[in-house]
């Protein structure tokens, strides 16, 4: 069953976040994942607004989202990472 993994990311230094994206599309290639949405525009129909940077990635499963989050390529990812954003991974079971 697909799996989604959302990510909520308050960017606070994106010069060094973009190190960090150019990083994450081939590890999370490999891993099966497909970008769905990059950031990009937002519109808020309801609800209070946020600054946060939205990332929604589709995964074959639960499990592969996991492996890929765990591996030693995606871990190396996330050091890029630190102090350029705080950020929120969920990953949601999708339809068939």
């Amino acid at each position: 069953m697909p799996a989604y993994l959302i990510v909520r990311a308050n960017v606070t230094d994106m010069q060094q976040y973009q190190a960090y994206m150019k990083l994450t599309p081939a590890i999370l290639e490999k891993y099966g994942g497909q970008f769905v949405v990059r950031g990009g525009e937002k519109l808020v129909l309801e609800g209070p607004d946020s600054p946060e940077r939205i990332v929604v990635v589709k995964f074959d499963s639960i499990d592969a989202a996991r492996r890929m989050y765990a591996s030693a390529e995606y871990q190396a990812a996330i050091r890029v990472r630190q102090g350029a954003a705080e950020a929120s991974f969920i990953v949601v079971e999708g339809l068939q």
